[in-house]
């Protein structure tokens, strides 16, 4: 079979197509994970009382795990949402490092500071697609009032 040949073209067309497939089973798959992390996230900001350590770890490398996964396919809407995670739970580890004593203090500022690194490659994209510091706050502050819980109707 040359290179040039039809069964060749045809074999790379359907390879190709099987890779969109998989590639958009993907795509569908770490949206969905996502998703799930951001509405964690909001429930997580709206709570009165704090989270333990574990549950705190546990999501951290839920978000970790995810990003390393699919950061590099996640549309502008999920970098939003990702970016608005990341921060948040940056903060927070920034926060529990500061009033935590001992080893936990020092995990919570390694969690900190491994975020960072997420926090700028994030911004940095969105940065690139013409989005200000501005643009990124006004947009986190409509995040923040999307979790909120419904005021009362008067």
């Amino acid at each position: 079979m040359s290179e040039g040949s039809l069964e060749t073209i045809i074999d790379r067309l359907h390879v190709k197509g099987m890779y969109g497939i998989m590639n958009y089973k993907l795509n569908k798959e770490s949206v969905q994970q996502m998703q799930a992390l951001y509405d964690q996230i909001q429930v997580y900001l709206n709570m009165e009382e704090e989270i333990t350590f574990k549950e705190f770890s546990d999501y951290y490398r839920k978000v970790l795990a995810e990003l390393s996964d699919v950061h590099e396919s996640l549309d502008e809407e999920m970098v939003w949402k990702s970016l608005f995670i990341v921060e948040n739970v940056m903060s927070n580890a920034e926060g529990r490092a500061n009033s935590a004593k001992g080893s936990e203090s020092k995990k919570y500022a390694k969690m900190a500071q491994r975020l960072q690194l997420w926090a700028k490659n994030l911004a940095s994209r969105l940065g690139e697609a013409g989005y200000t510091e501005e643009d990124i706050s006004e947009r986190f502050n409509q995040m923040l009032e999307e979790g909120s819980p419904a005021t009362e109707a008067k």
